[in-house]
Order: C-alpha cells, then sequence, then structure tokens
C-alpha cells in the first residue's frame, strides 16, 4: 500500500495547537515534528517546525486530508502555518519523536501519559495525567513550562482562579492540585473537550469548572484565531472575583484584555500571569499592563520565551 505524505510549517507560537487540533484525528505514530530547514529568507513567516503526517493512500484519503485541511483552517487564515502539502509515497518512513512518557516541571509538577503506572520520587510530587494523544505534546511547550512554573510559586490553596484559553487543560490541573477552585474557559470547543478530558482523568471535577465562554468583552470577538463558526460565547463579567487568572495566549489577546484582567482581579491581592509570547513582545505586554494599574512581580524566561506575573495592588 502507497502512503500519503502531508505536510505544512508553523511557528514557535502555534505549534501546540497544531498537536491540540489533530489530536483526535491522528495517531502519534502517524505524525512527526522536526525543524524547519527551508529558506527562511524566501519564508515570508518565520517558521520554526516543519509537521509531517503519514495517511495510508485508500478510498477516504481525500475526505482525510480535507478534514485537516479544515481543522488547520483557522490557523493559516491567521498566517500561523503554511499551506497543506501532499505527496504520493511507496512505503512509510520510520518516524523520529520525543514523545516522553514523563516530564518534570518545576520542583513538583509531573506530567504522565494515562496508561504510564508511575510513582512518585517524593511526597511533594503533583502527577498529572494527560490522555495518549499529539495534545501530550503540550506539555512541552516553553510557554506552558513557564505558566506552570509561576503558578507553583503563586497559587494559594483555597483561592478563586481563572484559566482563560485553556487548551489542553495542563493549566487547570495543575491550579487545582496546589488546592484552588478553578474556572476554565476557552472559545474553542475542541480545547474545551480536551480540557474536560483531562479534569475526568485526574479526578480533580470538583475543583474544575470548564466552560465555552470569554472574559467580559472578549467574549464578543468570537474565535482567538479568526476561524469560523463559533461566533459569540458566554461573558464571564470582570467583577474582581479571581485570587490568580492564568493566561497562556498569543501577546495581541493579553494586550486586548488588559482592561478586563484587572477589572477581574481582586482588589489588593490579584495576581495574573502571562504567558505565550517571546521576549521581542515582552515591552509592549508590560505596557499595556501597567497602563491599567497592574505591577510586573516574576519573570520568567526559557530561550525566547517569558512568562511575566502582574500584581494588582490597588483599584
Amino acid at each position: 500500500m502507497s502512503w500519503i505524505e502531508i505536510s505544512l510549517n508553523t511557528n514557535h507560537e502555534a505549534v501546540d495547537w497544531v498537536c491540540t487540533l489533530l489530536a483526535n484525528e491522528i495517531s502519534q505514530d502517524d505524525f512527526q515534528i522536526g525543524k524547519y530547514v527551508g529558506d527562511a529568507e524566501q519564508s515570508r513567516e518565520n517558521w520554526a517546525f516543519t509537521i509531517l503526517i503519514y495517511l495510508p493512500h485508500d478510498s477516504q484519503i481525500h475526505q482525510k486530508v480535507e478534514a485537516i485541511a479544515t481543522i488547520l483552517k483557522p490557523l493559516h487564515r491567521t498566517n500561523l502555518t503554511s499551506e497543506l502539502q501532499t505527496f504520493v509515497l511507496d512505503s512509510k518512513p520510520a518516524l523520529k519523536n520525543d514523545f516522553s512518557q514523563v516530564r518534570h516541571i518545576g520542583d513538583r509538577f509531573v506530567i504522565v501519559k494515562d496508561d504510564l503506572d508511575y510513582a512518585p520520587s517524593h511526597d511533594q510530587e503533583i502527577i498529572l495525567h494527560l490522555k495518549n494523544s499529539l495534545a501530550f505534546g503540550s506539555g512541552l511547550h516553553p510557554a506552558t513550562i513557564l505558566s506552570m512554573q509561576l503558578l507553583e510559586r503563586h497559587v494559594q490553596p483555597a483561592s478563586q482562579a481563572l484559566d482563560l484559553g485553556s487548551g489542553s487543560g495542563l493549566l487547570s490541573l495543575a491550579i487545582a492540585k496546589l488546592g484552588a477552585m478553578v474556572l476554565a474557559i476557552d472559545n474553542d470547543p475542541v480545547a474545551v473537550a480536551a480540557t474536560e478530558d483531562a479534569v475526568q482523568r485526574n479526578q480533580v471535577a470538583e475543583l474544575v469548572k470548564v466552560q465555552l465562554a470569554s472574559l467580559g468583552s472578549a467574549s464578543q470577538l468570537g474565535h482567538w484565531m479568526g476561524g469560523e463558526g463559533v461566533g459569540q460565547v458566554t461573558a464571564i463579567a470582570a467583577a474582581g472575583q479571581f485570587d490568580l487568572i492564568a493566561a497562556n495566549i498569543f501577546a495581541r489577546v493579553h494586550i486586548s484584555l488588559a482592561v478586563e484582567f484587572a477589572a477581574a482581579l481582586r482588589a489588593n491581592s490579584g495576581i495574573l500571569i502571562t504567558a505565550g509570547y517571546t521576549c521581542d513582545r515582552a515591552d509592549d505586554v508590560v505596557a499595556a499592563m501597567v497602563a491599567v494599574g497592574l505591577c510586573e512581580c516574576d519573570r520568567l524566561q526559557l530561550d525566547e520565551w517569558v512568562a511575566i506575573a502582574f500584581c494588582l495592588l490597588k483599584k
């Protein structure tokens, strides 16, 4: 049987979302992430990765390729991925991926694939189980790693937290395992389903409420990637009710939501953890937050990625 190779390029900002969006469509055995090796000077975009997908060349292949293209259309529409390229191969090549079984993050978090029997190495370890799929890769992204390290520093037990843009649900799990109550919201139904699955697998449903929603006026903006079909989602009022907000989203979304973040934090004690952007956008994010009364109180960096925590001192 021959095989179809589907290739596309993406950047650091979107590779995590490609994995999440395709997690229910593609087996990790048919998927490979590699460094982009094309001609950067000829590329209009700053590609960092080339993703290869392999499918049997059967009678359903055209429908399968079209389904993948439809899923990734919002990312392509916003220039976060290249167009899909397809090639016919005589056989499927051997794939090399680093889908590690266990990932340690910070001093306490351990991300474990769901079918692995893992024994904690010390009493303080916090184990987070993820479904065996491409979405497991979301725990490897630098922005997620930095977010979890800041959460470990700043989450207080019995506090009220918001995870805005919950994605695969990892940050919601981390917050809940640290003892806080979490409202996990996303305006993408795929992400909401992934978060719900993660919450059930980790038995924290009593601590995490998952909802298709956004914060304040952002609910009127539709899909954050500019996709079609999502429409207006539920608006969560920004009413000073959260002790902590975690948002691992694009820099432009942080900036547009600065007013809503400040209004949603509890007076004199609220903490906002921002991630999902690189160092070249950090000054823009800081300026937007300072303008609404927030001040930087913590920062971590990994390669070109940065995560910054802000404190709301007074309203």
